[in-house]
């Protein structure tokens, strides 16, 4: 049986008597290295989510026509609300890479540019942080802003109120 560690040494090199291990597997190898891990897209999209909706301006996420079919989902018992956390989020996961794209709405009065600078960061942080992806780009449309007498119109008197 060969041992597959190679001595790398002699002369007056400065790695001279160093150890490498080369094409080592079971036992010995380092445990990183036994096994694939694979991470399916709704996990990165679920992670992208919700680092975006971390940032403060960020109303909600998801173009108009999607916010509203979700939030009549989210209503309906047993349609499973879990869509919340990935809506208005598409990504693309390779390998070792992976690509955002957000629709986000934001709050009246903030500087687009600095919430979108915001969710950039905040979401290639937590998604290469957590799955160890690098990630190659977050791109982010702005579909709507969110006014403060939205709120007023969207819910009616009696809305949230005990019957």
């Amino acid at each position: 049986m060969t041992d597959n560690i190679t001595s790398v040494g002699g002369g007056s090199r400065p790695d001279a008597g160093v150890s490498a291990l080369k094409g080592r597997t079971g036992a010995g190898a380092p445990a990183e290295t036994r096994g694939r891990t694979t991470i399916a897209d709704g996990v990165v999209a679920k992670i992208a989510g919700m680092a975006a909706r971390e940032v403060p301006g960020i109303h909600s996420l998801g173009a108009g026509m999607v916010r509203a079919f979700g939030a009549m989902r989210e209503r309906v018992p047993g349609a499973g609300g879990g869509g919340a956390v990935t809506r208005g989020v598409k990504v693309e996961v390779g390998e070792r890479q992976a690509a955002v794209d957000l629709d986000v709405v934001v709050e009246y009065g903030v500087s687009i540019v600095d919430v979108a600078g915001g969710v950039r960061t905040n979401v290639i942080s937590a998604v290469e942080r957590m799955t160890g992806l690098e990630v190659v780009e977050v791109n982010i449309a702005v579909d709507d802003v969110h006014l403060p007498d939205d709120e007023e119109e969207q819910t009616g008197p009696d809305e949230g109120r005990v019957r």
